[in-house]
Parts: C-alpha cells; structure tokens; sequence
C-alpha cells in the first residue's frame, strides 16, 4: 500500500523498520525513505534536491546520494545522526547488530539508514507506530553481498 500525497512521505513503522534490517526490501526502496526525509523529490528517473534539502546534501549530493551503495553517502548518513540519537536502534528495537557471518556493508548500511530514520523521528518528535505500509516484500538475498536484483553493487 502506497501513500497516495506523493509529498507525504512513506509512513514509518517499526514492522517497515524491521523488514529493512532484515533485508526483505529493496535496497532503492531504503533510499527512498531517506531521500523523502531529506528533501529530495522525484523527477520521474532520477529524485534530485528540493528547496527541502539541507544545503550540505544538496552540496554534496544535487542528485539522490546510493546510500546503500556508495561509501561516501553512508559515511554522511552516519555523521549526521545527532549524537542523543545514536543508540535509538538498540533502545527501540532492541537490535543488537548482526552476527560476524551476517556482517557485510551493505546490511550494516541498512542499519544505519534504519537508525537515521529513528533518529529523523526522535528530532520530529513523532512516534514510531508499531504497523504501518511495509514495502514490497522479498526473500532474504541468497547473496547477502550482492543484495536482491537490480540492487547496485555496493563500493
């Protein structure tokens, strides 16, 4: 189920939120949570900064950062999760990290937008439901390494 106000960005949910750390969603799907949050908005191919965007992702990034994908848009992802903020995936979701044969950049990336996104809702003073719109559902990747198809390769 899709929002239907395409400036109303994909509700949040802590069912949403687990599905992401268990990588049973895309890894577009992830970014675009963010990218909404952040003031991007779609242009159709490609979602590029809005007057929204803060000015130092729109320096850095005038087009939608691969933050699953591309190191340098992780590594700001996570310096920009306030400091107050940063234990909120252990505190709400009681998620304790991943095991050393789960470790992989590309999950571990997945628990940072997570917890970026917990963080985006502690700022706004919003709650996190417990159910909400899930994205669309996909198996487990049998390559954790290379993620589910049509996932960019990760840097």
């Amino acid at each position: 189920m899709l929002p239907t106000d395409v400036t109303t960005p994909w509700p949040l949910s802590r069912a949403l939120l687990v599905q992401i750390l268990e990588d049973r969603c895309s890894d577009r799907f992830v970014c675009e949570r963010i990218w909404e949050r952040l003031g991007y908005q779609d242009s159709g191919d490609s979602w590029i900064a809005g007057p929204d965007t803060p000015a130092d992702w729109v320096e850095a990034f005038p087009e939608s950062p691969q933050l699953i994908a591309e190191r340098p848009a992780s590594v700001r992802l996570t310096r920009s999760i306030p400091k107050q903020h940063k234990q909120l995936l252990k505190q709400q979701l009681a998620f304790q990290g991943y095991r050393i044969g789960e470790l992989y950049p590309r999950r571990t990336r997945r628990a940072t937008a997570v917890s970026w996104l917990l963080a985006w809702l502690a700022q706004a003073g919003e709650p996190l439901a417990e159910q909400g719109p899930l994205a669309p559902e996909l198996p487990i990747p049998s390559d954790p390494v290379r993620g589910h198809p049509g996932d960019l390769p990760v840097q």
